[in-house]
């Protein structure tokens, strides 16, 4: 048995609804980019590309009318997530820690065991974080990378640990220049929102006993 952190999964609905779904189109800066991050871009059709995948699987859903009015701005949610799984990683690599398949695959084993199932797995997903279930794979892995640099760099479960993790990420963010087409609104390193935005799970650290990978 090892100890692990690992972020909370519940990200109210109702933050995904503070404002419109933002149309994305270029600035003059970075004609067609929804980001320019570290240098590389994120092309504003890879953030569309996401949000259809959620709006695709919203559909499916028996509630999908609540999903829809619940996830208003999802452009910029799908942006967010883009731009914190950069930040995470360079976080990460500053620290040292990195994620295997195998990590991966056994973290979502042990979900489908709490949750029920695959299918109940997914739903929860989308509906507590706007995550398709072709991303569910990137939203697990960057919790276990969040919870693995918490471990490395000793930042426990407390106030003080928490000021820690945030000011990693904080330091991760300055480092990689993050410039933001102003249709989604504008990036602030230190309180990591994109405008108004900001996913709660970045600064919800829990600690949790699992089974050793392997075991």
């Amino acid at each position: 048995m090892h100890r692990r952190r690992r972020t909370a999964l519940t990200v109210s609905a109702a933050l995904f609804a503070a404002v419109p779904l933002l149309a994305a189109c270029g600035n003059e800066a970075h004609p067609g980019a929804a980001a320019v991050i570290g240098g590389e871009r994120i092309e504003v059709s890879a953030v569309q590309a996401k949000v259809r995948d959620v709006r695709d699987a919203q559909q499916a859903s028996p509630q999908s009318a609540q999903l829809i009015k619940d996830t208003g701005q999802l452009g910029r949610a799908k942006l967010y997530d883009l731009i914190v799984d950069r930040v995470v990683q360079r976080a990460a690599d500053d620290a040292g820690v990195s994620v295997s398949r195998k990590e991966i695959q056994d973290e979502r084993d042990t979900l489908m065991k709490q949750s029920g199932g695959e299918e109940q797995l997914a739903a929860m997903y989308l509906q507590q974080r706007g995550v398709a279930p072709g991303q569910l794979d990137d939203a697990v892995r960057r919790d276990i990378l969040v919870g693995k640099i918490a471990t490395a760099i000793g930042a426990t479960n407390s106030p003080q640990g928490q000021q820690r993790l945030n000011e990693t990420f904080t330091a991760a963010a300055k480092s990689l220049d993050i410039d933001v087409n102003p249709r989604y609104g504008a990036w602030d390193d230190t309180k990591l929102e994109l405008g108004m935005y900001k996913a709660p799970w970045i600064t919800q650290v829990s600690q949790v006993t699992a089974p050793e990978a392997g075991a």
